[in-house]
Order: C-alpha cells, then sequence, then structure tokens
C-alpha cells in the first residue's frame, strides 16, 4: 500500500530516532500528535506539522527548541516537519483552576512567565512582532460587531494604541498562554504550543484572564480580574494598569479572531466590560 508523504515522514521520524508504537493522541488543524515510545518504555512526543500548518507553527515550533527546556517542554531534536520532544504527563494548569486552586495556577503561571522570560545566550529564532498579531482588531471596522458592542471595540482599539505608543521591552513571547497550554511534569509546571510573537513581556499573561475554558463563573468574577492583575503585580513587578489593558484588548483580539471563524464571541463579550471597568479604575 502506498504511503502519503506524511505517513513517510512519520516513519521516517520514528526510524530517525528509534522510536516505536505512535498513537496518535491529538489532531489540530495544524499538526498531529503522537505518544510514541523510546527504548520501549519511556515515552516522549511526535508533533508532525500539517503540510498546510503555516508560519505560526514553525515559528511556535523554533520558540519552543530556543527555550531549551526553560518553562517549557524539551525539544529533542526536529526533521521534516516533524518535533521529537518530551513527555509531559501531569494535569494541565486549567483542571487545577477548574478544581477550585485558581489562586495555585495563577502563581504556577507566573511562575512559568518568569522562566519562559529569562535570558538565554542564543538569539532567539524570527518572531511575529505583538503590533502584528493584533492586526484583526486594529484594522476592524465597526460595521463588523454586534450593534450592541461597538462602544466596546472603540474603547479596546484606543487602549490597544495606547498600550502600542509607548515603548515597551520586546522580548521572546510564547504568546499563547493559557492554562491548558501548561502542564504539571517531574520538573514542574511546563509550557507548550507557543505561537513566537516578539514584543511587551506584559503581554504574556493577558489571555489568562479569559481562561481556563469551561470555567464561565470563575472567569467572569470580577474579583478575580483584580486578583489576577494584583498577584502579576506582585510576582512579576508588571504594571496593573498595562496588564488589564493587554487583558482587555487581548479580549477584544479575540472576539475578532473567533467571529472570522464562525464562532460565538459571548464570553468575551461579558468579559470586555469587567476588564475595561477594572483598566478605568487601576
Amino acid at each position: 500500500m502506498n504511503q502519503t508523504p506524511a505517513q513517510t515522514a512519520l516513519n521516517q521520524a520514528l526510524i530517525r530516532w528509534s522510536l516505536s508504537r505512535a498513537t496518535l493522541i491529538a489532531e489540530t488543524a495544524t499538526s498531529w500528535v503522537y505518544r510514541v515510545e523510546q527504548n520501549g518504555r519511556n515515552p516522549a512526543v511526535l508533533k508532525q506539522l500539517k503540510p498546510d500548518a503555516g508560519d505560526k507553527e514553525q515559528r511556535g515550533s523554533a520558540l519552543l527548541a530556543w527555550y531549551g527546556g526553560e518553562g517549557a517542554a524539551t525539544v529533542f531534536d526536529a526533521m521534516d516537519g516533524v518535533i521529537f520532544m518530551e513527555w509531559l504527563n501531569g494535569p494541565t494548569l486549567g483542571e487545577a483552576a477548574r478544581a477550585g486552586r485558581d489562586e495555585e495556577a495563577t502563581i504556577a503561571l507566573a511562575t512559568v512567565v518568569k522562566a519562559l522570560h529569562g535570558a538565554r545566550e542564543a538569539n532567539p529564532p524570527l518572531l511575529l512582532p505583538l503590533r502584528q498579531n493584533y492586526r484583526a482588531l486594529l484594522e476592524m471596522s465597526a460595521a463588523g460587531w454586534p450593534a450592541m458592542s461597538k462602544d466596546l471595540l472603540a474603547r479596546a482599539v484606543g487602549v490597544a494604541h495606547k498600550l502600542f505608543d509607548k515603548p515597551a521591552a520586546a522580548l521572546p513571547l510564547h504568546g499563547d498562554l493559557h492554562h491548558d497550554n501548561v502542564i504539571s511534569s517531574s520538573r514542574g509546571w511546563l509550557a507548550i504550543d507557543p505561537k513566537g510573537l516578539l514584543g511587551d513581556p506584559v503581554y504574556e499573561v493577558a489571555n489568562s484572564f479569559l481562561n481556563p475554558i469551561d470555567a464561565p463563573k470563575l472567569v467572569t468574577d470580577p474579583r478575580r480580574i483584580v486578583r489576577l492583575a494584583d498577584l502579576y503585580e506582585a510576582r512579576l513587578g508588571y504594571n496593573r494598569k498595562r496588564v488589564l489593558g493587554y487583558a482587555a484588548t487581548h479580549a477584544a483580539l479575540s472576539a475578532c479572531w473567533d467571529m472570522g471563524a464562525g464562532k460565538s464571541i459571548t464570553l468575551q463579550l461579558n468579559m470586555l466590560p469587567l476588564l475595561l471597568a477594572a483598566y478605568d479604575q487601576a
């Protein structure tokens, strides 16, 4: 039976790294993820990018390798769109937060951010500037938003321009650091699946305000918004107003992405007034 190019690449990777028992454990729009075994016993992961995965996956994979296992899963090697990496066997921070341990999860997330943003000797790979990542929000017409929410879009765009107009340090950013992209392991909590951005380090915590998924009562609690901003200020030294500004604008940006994909934006529209109010009061 003839193999597809993807099957051929997977088999070549298994042979190259002496791996066996490839079991598909996840499939996304851009990749297949396999659990494999090393030496017949030690688990590992092969992430195989689909042919049309695009630059985002390539950037993310390069950044994950650049982290060198500090705050993130270790990449052992890569070839022809297949990444050989560390197996993480624990629960996600999302599971911890949904189980009532949200403060613990937030502290862990801050610890991961500190590790990811640590200095490294090697130059980072080519990354997408943060402002370009915001194009869907900055370039969207208010006509595309629900009628009752156009003022929220206008406010979010205004806050985004304020954030980008004020100079800030530019660091390599994971860019998609939400609770279910951080997994427990024998080495502690580690991040997976970075997007690969370059910009203000404060943006790194923005997505946590919309997460974890499937916990709407927790996420939309105004007291939690304040707690997260306070904790990131205390643990990471981030300015509270800037944290809340990125949280609000990221919620609007996320809404733009989801509208483009035909998905519901109910959560973002519920969160935006809360986040903008917290930003105004900071």
